[in-house]
C-alpha cells in the first residue's frame, strides 16, 4: 500500500501509478536519469505538479541533476508494492467484464483476476483467459476462500446495490464501479467511480467549450 497515507493528498496518490509506468519505459530504454520538465512531458502532468508530489516522499532528486531512474523505479516498486500480487475479482461477465479478462492486466505485474462471476449459463463453470467464471450464487464463498479484498462492478447498474450489499458481507474493501450506479458503502469501504458515458460527455464538452485550452491535468 502506499506508505503514510495521511500525509499525501488524495489526487497525488492517484498519480504514482502513472509515474511509476513512465520511469519502467526508461528504464527498459536504458536510461539513467530524468529531469521533471522530461516527465512532465511524457505524463502530461505540469512539472511544478511532479515537483510537489515527489517531495511528499523526501529528497527523490538533485537540482541540475534531476532525479535517478534506478532509484526512482526502485521507489515506486516499494510504495505502490509492485512485489506483492493483488488478487482482484470480476463481478459480471458481459463485454466490459470479458475485455477484461482477455486484458487481465498483463503490463501489471502485481494485478491480476483470480475468479469471475456471472449468471449466464452458458459461462458458468467455463474459462476465459484461464480465469474461472462462478455463479453470482458463490461470490461470498468464493471471494473469502481466495482471500479477494478487491473487486471489479460490471453488473447492470439495477442490479448494482444488491450486490454491492453482498460485496461489502465478503469482506471487500475496494470497489472499481464501471456501472452509472451510485452506489451506498460503509466508510471503510474504498470506491472509485469510473462512467465510460460521463467521461466522454465530459470530453465533447471541452473541446466544444474549451477548444484553446492545453493546459494539463
Amino acid at each position: 500500500m502506499i506508505q503514510e497515507t495521511a500525509k499525501i493528498p488524495q489526487a497525488t496518490a492517484k498519480r504514482l501509478p502513472l509515474y511509476y509506468r513512465f520511469i519502467q519505459n526508461l528504464h527498459s530504454s536504458g536510461k539513467q536519469r530524468v529531469s521533471s520538465k522530461e516527465l512532465s512531458e511524457a505524463v502530461k502532468v505540469d512539472s511544478a505538479t511532479i515537483r510537489r508530489d515527489f517531495s511528499y516522499f523526501g529528497a527523490l532528486g538533485k537540482k541540475g541533476y534531476g532525479y535517478n531512474v534506478n532509484y526512482l523505479l526502485t521507489f515506486f516498486r516499494k510504495t505502490l508494492d509492485q512485489d506483492e500480487t493483488t488478487k482482484v475479482g470480476l463481478i459480471g461477465v458481459g463485454n466490459l467484464g470479458t475485455a477484461f479478462l482477455h486484458y487481465n492486466f498483463l503490463k501489471n505485474n502485481n494485478t491480476k483476476i483470480e475468479v469471475a462471476f456471472d449468471v449466464s449459463p452458458e459461462k458458468i463453470g467455463s474459462d476465459i483467459s484461464d480465469v474461472p467464471i462462478y455463479h453470482m450464487d458463490d461470490i461470498e464463498e468464493k471471494l473469502k476462500e481466495l482471500n479477494i479484498e478487491v473487486v471489479i462492478l460490471t453488473v447492470p447498474a439495477h442490479v448494482a446495490q444488491t450486490i454491492t450489499d453482498r460485496l461489502i458481507d465478503a469482506d471487500v474493501k475496494g470497489i472499481l464501479n464501471f456501472t452509472p450506479a451510485r452506489l451506498n458503502v460503509p466508510p471503510a469501504i474504498r470506491i472509485h467511480h469510473i462512467d465510460l458515458a460521463v467521461e466522454l460527455q465530459s470530453l465533447v464538452y471541452f473541446l466544444k467549450n474549451y477548444p484553446q485550452d492545453t493546459e494539463m491535468s
